[in-house]
């Protein structure tokens, strides 16, 4: 009954001890949410197999109903919520072969009573946190089975410690399976003597030392060997061993020591379908006999190493599906590829020429070449991949225009149709933005900045790539005006087109690129457009993530996954003209502000402090006027600020993030009207009427009590000659009158100085 939907069954297990003489019992992937700790009256004494795996009990594993099946000889309850200390009930268990416990949460060391299990042949808890010593987890294994015992499953357990020195023979184990924890200290020789081993798995450890061929030449059986992630072991054997594992299908040795030299061991093997040897410090040509051996490999990784040479003519030949040799020195042209190939990276290589007029591989998924030295022109077959997601050529020689493919729209090779992530930066192209992109419906990212475009962007942009998300032509030579049209692009995260000859006004329409309003996370889609990765065991090729080198901040940062939460507007160096469209301040998710070196005139919007996710905003270079809104202050992210060589006047805002951005002073330079701090320059009333009128109503009204004060004191003076009392009456008024006039005065011109 696996795989039936048996949520709404609360009372299954009483149903199921009506079967006294049940044997099987396979409930996996059946929903189920309940159970019960013990059964009254247990009838399934004859019950041999219970499957309850991939289930949603979350529960205790003990204690527990199935517990108490003494006849069981097999028990998967693995990856079905329980959790808990590993069950002392296990030990009751006697007659168990095959018992599975992965997947779930359970904690501490495997108890001492497993000892009783003298039928155990398999033992799976990958994933549990037994949180102890690998040579403990050992000693608990039972003696009275240790020659029954033929797999041990106990990867990402969080084991730790050295595996044990010496170990008596498990001599029919086959499969052996410890990775994903954090084991020390070397291989022991033991490891060689299992001679019906077919896998042993002990990647991503830390492990260390040498091994030599006495670790291996007795693995006569072995099938998979798999040693990842040991960044200290070293493969040290001796140029002329022979292994004598010649059926073996799978080997993954990443990132453990095999170089300087091109391992030779394995031209004798030639059953291979997953290799893994990258990072292995090779830094040798490689030999030509390997690509014959390697003609089986389905699954070829090889990158990030230091291999010379040329690929081979037979490449073709291969019945390579994934080929990821990046990171390498391989050098010469690109031959025919093989017809069954999927993907391939050949990034970061020295590779030349042009590419192959035939390339043999109609059924391409990703196709990534940059940082090579390819030449020529892109061929017109690409637009018949129908296959293609990701290409990327970036960073090569390639000249002349891109094909228009121009393809009946009613063909089946239609072009582009599944293509999400078009890469072709820094080369030497030229012509017309490309028409072929109107069939790119997909498109997610598209940069093809640093080239030699020109003429005019297309109204149809707007239309053809309703997917886009990221565009970038900067340094080319587009010019016109920057069609209305692209503000249809609703999902735009980032837009840039800098340097280029663009003329006219921004488009008002800003407001439509709706992704820029939105102040939240932007994974989605753009992630999976500059993301691209296949793996098969622990092998994981072509591992490709876009990595770009962006302006922002006043300086080139180089940006991998992280470009997924930038929100950017680049038009520098362009002929813009016209003002900054008010529209603008709704783009509130907008993180990078580029407009600098234009001609735009007109003042800064009033409220540009709404864009309050911007780190970085530049404005310099125009002739923009007015004052700087006070808003500014509400932009709290803000780390980097350019108003300069503009015409701006008036008094500098200050307070918030405004206070602590580095060298203020060349924020500003180069607008004479601009005053305040922290530009040497104070500010004159007439700077700042608004704030000031007040104050300079007051100091007019006091400074005429003083004058009338002072024409009244003849009259007074003269009273005063007349009696001893006026006289003494007038003295104090005076003098009281004096002390608030001077006060008021004062504190009037202290308040002025300060705001100068």
């Amino acid at each position: 009954m696996s795989l039936v939907n048996l949520s709404a069954v609360v009372d299954w297990v009483s149903v199921v001890n009506k079967l006294p003489s049940l044997r099987f019992l396979r409930l996996f992937g059946c929903q189920l949410s309940s159970t019960v700790d013990s059964v009254p009256n247990n009838n399934l004494t004859s019950l041999e197999t219970l499957d309850l795996s991939l289930n949603n009990f979350n529960k205790r594993i003990a204690p527990n109903w199935f517990w108490d099946l003494t006849s069981l000889k097999l028990l998967d309850i693995s990856d079905s919520g329980f959790y808990g200390p590993f069950p002392n009930e296990i030990g009751n268990m006697t007659s168990i072969v095959d018992i599975d416990l992965s997947g779930n949460n359970l904690v501490g060391m495997i108890p001492f009573n497993l000892k009783n299990l003298c039928n155990l042949e398999k033992l799976n808890v990958a994933g549990t946190n037994i949180n102890g010593n690998i040579t403990e987890v050992f000693n608990r294994l039972p003696r009275c089975s240790w020659n029954k015992l033929q797999k041990l499953f106990l990867p990402d357990c969080n084991l730790t410690g050295s595996l044990p020195t010496i170990l008596e023979p498990l001599s029919n184990l086959s499969k052996l399976e410890l990775g994903y924890n954090n084991i020390t200290g070397p291989i022991p020789l033991w490891i060689g003597e299992l001679s019906n081993l077919t896998m042993l798995g002990l990647s991503s450890n830390n492990l260390d030392g040498v091994i030599h061929e006495g670790h291996l030449s007795g693995l006569e059986s072995l099938d998979w060997l798999i040693l990842s992630d040991n960044n200290h072991i070293a493969i040290k054997v001796n140029s002329t061993w022979v292994p004598s594992f010649k059926q073996i299908t799978d080997i993954e040795l990443r990132s453990c020591q095999l170089g300087p030299k091109f391992p030779t061991w394995l031209r004798y093997l030639t059953d291979v379908y997953n290799l893994d040897i990258s990072n292995t410090s090779i830094s040798d040509k490689v030999p030509d006999w390997f690509w014959k051996a390697a003609s089986s490999v389905t699954h070829l990784n090889m990158r990030n190493n230091q291999i010379a040479g040329a690929l081979p003519s037979t490449l073709e030949y291969m019945r390579t599906i994934v080929m990821d040799l990046s990171s390498n020195k391989f050098s010469g042209p690109i031959p025919k590829l093989p017809v069954s190939l999927t993907s391939l990276d050949f990034s970061k290589n020295n590779l030349s020429g042009p590419l192959p007029s035939d390339i043999g591989a109609s059924a391409l998924v990703s196709l990534v070449l940059y940082g090579n030295s390819l030449s020529g022109s892109i061929p017109s077959y690409l637009c018949k991949m129908q296959s293609l997601e990701l290409l990327d050529i970036s960073r090569n020689k390639i000249t002349g225009p891109i094909s228009d493919c121009a393809i009946d729209s009613s063909s089946a090779n239609y072009t582009c149709t599944n293509i999400v992530n078009i890469s072709l930066r820094k080369n030497n192209l030229s012509g017309q933005f490309p028409s072929f992109f109107k069939n790119c419906k997909n498109l997610v990212f598209l940069d093809l900045a640093e080239n030699q475009f020109s003429g005019t962007l297309p109204a149809w942009i707007g239309e053809k790539l309703p997917s886009l998300v990221f565009l970038r032509l900067r340094s080319n030579s587009f010019s016109g005006h920057i069609p209305i049209e692209l503000t249809s692009l609703v999902g735009l995260q980032y837009l840039d087109l800098a340097h280029n000859n663009f003329s006219g006004c921004i488009p008002n329409s800003l407001a439509k690129f709706h992704r820029m309003t939105l102040k939240q996370d932007k994974e989605d889609i753009f992630s999976g457009a500059i993301r691209y990765g296949i793996g098969i065991n622990d092998n994981e090729l072509v591992d490709y993530i876009e990595n770009i080198t962006v302006v922002t901040k006043g300086q080139e940062r180089l940006y991998t996954g992280e470009i997924t939460y930038m929100v950017n507007i680049d038009l520098s160096s362009n002929n813009l003209t016209g003002e900054i469209p008010e529209e603008i301040i709704s783009l509130v998710a907008l993180t990078n502000l580029n407009l600098s070196w234009n001609s735009l005139s007109g003042q800064i919007p009033d409220k540009i402090g709404s864009l309050s996710q911007l780190e970085s905003l530049d404005l310099s270079h125009n002739v923009l006027s007015g004052g700087i809104p006070s808003s500014i202050t509400s932009l709290t992210y803000l780390s980097h600020m350019n108003l300069s060589y503009n015409n701006l006047s008036g008094r500098i805002p200050a307070g918030n993030q405004l206070d602590i951005l580095e060298d203020p002073a060349s924020m500003y330079v180069r607008n004479i009207g601009l005053c305040g701090h922290p530009l040497p320059n104070n500010c004159s009333i007439n700077d700042d009427p608004k704030i000031e009128r007040d104050d300079l109503d007051n100091m007019s009204f006091h400074f005429s009590m003083i004058i009338g004060f002072m024409v009244g004191l003849l009259l007074v003076f003269y009273f005063m000659l007349f009696g001893s009392r006026l006289r003494s009456t007038c003295f104090v008024f005076v003098d009281g009158l004096y002390d608030r006039t001077y006060v008021q005065v004062a504190v009037t011109c202290r308040r002025l100085w300060r705001r100068n």
